[in-house]
């Protein structure tokens, strides 16, 4: 509290004024950001992207937002605040879920996901795997940087799931960061 007080240039009494715990204030916290991010997905969506292209601005997008953080807020969360945790994964778990199964609905409407795919299963994997390479204890960042984790976990989902058509995108996304990083 000491720290945000004099990065705000105010004492601390005024930040109990609006925040009675610093429980509150982390709540509210996490609040603001979920509402920011909840939004930027919304928009997103609202481009209707070829479906694997718009998995791979989801994760730009995740970067951009969360400013690749080494440590992830998750697990901080869940450690000093739990109750704040658990609320706010059942949020972030509805949230994914809906941008996941429609993606995966309309990448099979438009011919770049397999149709035979269990549409439940593979959304709830896609989200439980996110959560998983967060986890430093199974991922540790001397060996895994956040961004490359992210691009493997990508593209181990998409090649899961696309079908031929996918493939060729999946492929191309592929080759200009392959390109890009040269």
């Amino acid at each position: 509290m000491d720290d945000i007080a004099q990065k705000m240039g105010i004492s601390k009494k005024t930040i109990y004024a609006y925040f009675k715990t610093k429980s509150k204030l982390v709540e509210a916290s996490v609040q603001l950001i979920f509402n920011e991010i909840t939004t930027a997905i919304s928009d997103l969506q609202e481009e209707e992207l070829n479906p694997v292209i718009e998995i791979f601005q989801m994760k730009e997008l995740a970067n951009k937002m969360l400013k690749n953080e080494k440590t992830s807020p998750h697990f901080q969360l869940q450690k000093y605040y739990p109750r704040i945790y658990d609320k706010f994964r059942n949020k972030q778990f509805d949230v994914t879920q809906q941008f996941v199964i429609n993606n995966l609905q309309r990448g099979i409407t438009t011919g770049h996901y397999r149709s035979d795919i269990p549409i439940s299963f593979i959304s709830r994997l896609h989200f439980v795997g996110m959560l998983s390479i967060k986890d430093q204890n199974l991922f540790p960042e001397e060996e895994y940087t956040n961004l490359k984790l992210m691009e493997y976990f990508l593209e181990y989902h998409l090649r899961a799931i696309v079908n031929e058509k996918g493939l060729k995108t999946l492929n191309k996304i592929l080759k200009n960061k392959e390109q890009n990083n040269a």
